[in-house]
């Protein structure tokens, strides 16, 4: 094996560790938010009958999380419901806005 090759593989190891790193300090800087995300924009659990990332049918749904920045999820501006009762996120799913 050549020195350019080894070299490149070496590089390419190095750089494989260094994204799996940030990768890993990403996650932790961010958390689940159940009922924030749009129709079809969820990250995952989008309750029964559906698979995972971007199969919510409703906005805002409750059974449906998206990674938000760590402390922010409980205190997202979201729109209120149609009859004016406020909505937040939340850390657990909740048993609003569940498709019909």
């Amino acid at each position: 094996m050549s020195t350019t090759v080894k070299t490149l593989a070496v590089a390419g190891a190095v750089a494989a560790a260094v994204a799996g790193h940030a990768t890993i300090a990403n996650a932790q800087a961010q958390e689940k938010c159940y009922g924030v995300s749009l129709a079809g924009e969820n990250d995952c659990a989008a309750g029964p009958g559906t698979t995972c990332a971007g199969t919510s049918t409703v906005d805002y749904q409750g059974n449906a999380w998206t990674l938000v920045e760590k402390g922010t999820c409980e205190t997202a501006e979201i729109p209120a419901m149609d009859d004016g009762t406020p909505r937040m996120g939340s850390l657990e799913a909740l048993e609003r806005d569940l498709p019909a």
